[in-house]
């Protein structure tokens, strides 16, 4: 079973920065394609950045030029570098894998962006 825990979420104030890590566990992580989405209070989850098994990467156009999205196969974690960050990127950000038709999610991390 595949275990996923999403980590580096706060409050940061307009323009700055965070990096999100995503510690993946329970089967081979360079088998799995990866996705960050998120979720804002009153709106559908939305993908923001995906990665996949072979390293094809896709951004939302909202996130384009601002955040960038990675692997690191040996240490099975996924991250995601946010800079100029706004307040509409404030949502709780999950992490998500999938291989075939398998994909787990984790539990979720706070990003509040305000002055």
């Amino acid at each position: 079973q595949v275990q996923l825990v999403e980590s580096g979420g706060g409050l940061v104030q307009p323009g700055g920065s965070l990096r999100l890590s995503c510690a993946f566990s329970g089967r081979i992580f360079s088998m799995y394609s990866m996705r960050w989405y998120r979720q804002a209070p009153g709106k559908e989850r939305e993908l923001v950045a995906g990665i996949t098994s072979g390293g094809s990467i896709n951004y939302a156009d909202s996130v384009k030029g601002r955040f960038t999205i990675s692997r690191d196969n040996a240490k099975s974690a996924l991250y995601l570098q946010m800079n100029s960050l706004k307040p509409e990127d404030t949502a709780v950000y999950y992490c998500n894998a999938y291989r075939a038709n398998w994909a787990y999610w984790g539990q979720g991390t706070q990003v509040t962006v305000s002055p």
